[in-house]
C-alpha cells in the first residue's frame, strides 16, 4: 500500500477566504544583484554562512562513523553520525596551515588526519593529534579546533549552519510551523531516494532558485497544454517569514480541489525553503532542488527524486515514468540558463522586471537584501516596487 498524504486539520491553502497571492504586487529587479562580485561575497558572509541549508540525506549518515564531505560557495565541512545517534560538524580546515582535512564522504570514522602533517581531529573538530607537540608550544594548542557547526534533522535531510551555533536560531523557528505542517504532511523521511542528478550552470545561484519559484515559464518553455496553464492561473501563493509557498491546480484537478479544498492531496505544492532549496511535491512524488552557489556566476545546480517505499508496481512504474518526463522537464530549466548567461554582462540588461504573480521571487529577493543589509531577513526591505 502506498501513503498518500493530505491536508487533514491542516490551514486550506486554497479555496474560499484563501487569497491568490499576498500583497507584493509587481515590482523591478536590479541585473546587479546577480553579478557583483562584492555583493556575492556579503552574500557568503551575511545569507548563505547565517542560514539554515539543507545538506544531504538522513539516511547518508545511517550509522555511527558514517561522515558527509559538503563543498558550496568557497566552504567545505564535514558531518559525522556519532555513537549516540547525534550529528557533530565542523570546518573542514587543518588548523595547522588551512589544508582540506577529509577529501570524501565515507564511513566507520572515530577521528580524521589531515594527510599533510598528521595532525589529528575527533569527530567534534577538536585538535587530538599532533606530530612533534612540544615543538608548538602549549599555548599554541590549547583549546584548538576546527570551528563548529549548528545542525539538525528534518524531513529525512540534514541540515547545517555554517556560521556556528546559534546564529540562525532554531531549525523549526527558521522553517516556520506553516511550511514544516505543509510540507510535513508529504512525510519526506519516508520517503526513498530514487535518483540525484546535478549540472555546473554559468549563472549566479540566485536564478536557479528563482526559475523554480514560479509557475509563469510552463507554458512557452516546456509547452505545457493551454488547460493546464489555464487552471494554473487559479493558484494561490503566499509567504511565511523568509519562506514561500505555492498550490498549483494543473492535471485536471482543479474541480476536485474546489470540491474538496485538499491540495496536498490534489494539487502541485510548491516551497521556496529559503536561501537555496525548493521542494516540489505531489501526492506521487517529491523533487528536492538546491542551488549550491560556486562563484558570482558559477552554480551546481542538484535535483533528488523522492518516491515512497513500496512494493506496489503498478505504483512504481507511474512514478519512474512521471519522473522520467519530469527530468527532462528540469533539463529545459537548466538548458535556458545557458540564454541567461550569454547576456548576463550585457550593458543591455539592467534590471528584472516581475509580475504580481512572481511575487515569490520578489520576497525571496527582499529577505537577501535585508540579510545583506545586516537584518535578519525578517523584515525585508524593499527595493522599488512598480505602481499598479
Amino acid at each position: 500500500m502506498v501513503f498518500r498524504p493530505t491536508r487533514g486539520d491542516l490551514p486550506a491553502r486554497f479555496g474560499p477566504g484563501v487569497p491568490a497571492a499576498p500583497p507584493i504586487g509587481p515590482a523591478e529587479l536590479d541585473a546587479e544583484v546577480y553579478r557583483d562580485p562584492a555583493r556575492y561575497e556579503l552574500e557568503r558572509e551575511r545569507v548563505l554562512n547565517r542560514s539554515w541549508q539543507l545538506i544531504c540525506r538522513s539516511d547518508q549518515l545511517a550509522n555511527p562513523g558514517d561522515h558527509h564531505v559538503w563543498e558550496g560557495h568557497g566552504e567545505s565541512v564535514v558531518i559525522t553520525r556519532r555513537e549516540d545517534g547525534g550529528l557533530s560538524g565542523f570546518h573542514n580546515v587543518c588548523q595547522h596551515r588551512g589544508a582540506r582535512i577529509v577529501r570524501e564522504s565515507g564511513s566507520g570514522a572515530k577521528r580524521f588526519t589531515c594527510r599533510w602533517h598528521n595532525w589529528a581531529y575527533d569527530v567534534d573538530g577538536n585538535v587530538r593529534g599532533v606530530p612533534d607537540r612540544p615543538d608548538f608550544g602549549k599555548e599554541l594548542l590549547k583549546g584548538l579546533c576546527a570551528p563548529g557547526l549548528d545542525l539538525a534533522e528534518w524531513g529525512g535531510w540534514v541540515w547545517a549552519v555554517l556560521a556556528g551555533p546559534g546564529v540562525a536560531g532554531s531549525l523549526e523557528d527558521w522553517l516556520g510551523k506553516e511550511i514544516a505542517d505543509d510540507l510535513g504532511a508529504f512525510r519526506m523521511q519516508d520517503m526513498r531516494l530514487a535518483e540525484k542528478v546535478e549540472w555546473e550552470v554559468e549563472v549566479n545561484w540566485k536564478v536557479c532558485v528563482d526559475a523554480f519559484s514560479e509557475y509563469y515559464h510552463a507554458q512557452a518553455l516546456h509547452e505545457v497544454p493551454s488547460t493546464d496553464v489555464k487552471d494554473a492561473r487559479h493558484s494561490t501563493i503566499d509567504v511565511f517569514g523568509r519562506n514561500g509557498m505555492m498550490v498549483v491546480p494543473v492535471m485536471g484537478v482543479l474541480e476536485e480541489l474546489r470540491e474538496t479544498l485538499d491540495h496536498n492531496r490534489l494539487a502541485t505544492c510548491n516551497y521556496v525553503l529559503f536561501p537555496t532549496t525548493v521542494v516540489n511535491s505531489t501526492h506521487l512524488h517529491t523533487q528536492v532542488f538546491r542551488a549550491v552557489p560556486l562563484s558570482v556566476n558559477r552554480t551546481r545546480f542538484e535535483a533528488w527524486e523522492l518516491q515512497y517505499a513500496s512494493d506496489d508496481e503498478e505504483y512504481l512504474d507511474y512514478v519512474e515514468m512521471s519522473w522520467e518526463l519530469y527530468k527532462s522537464i528540469v533539463a529545459q530549466d537548466v538548458e535556458e540558463w545557458t540564454d541567461v548567461a550569454a547576456v548576463a554582462r550585457s550593458s543591455a540588461y539592467r534590471r528584472n522586471v516581475l509580475s504580481e504573480r512572481e511575487c515569490l521571487i520578489t520576497h525571496f529577493h527582499r529577505v537577501c537584501e535585508d540579510m545583506v543589509s545586516g537584518g535578519d531577513g525578517l523584515s525585508p526591505s524593499q527595493f522599488r516596487q512598480e505602481t499598479p
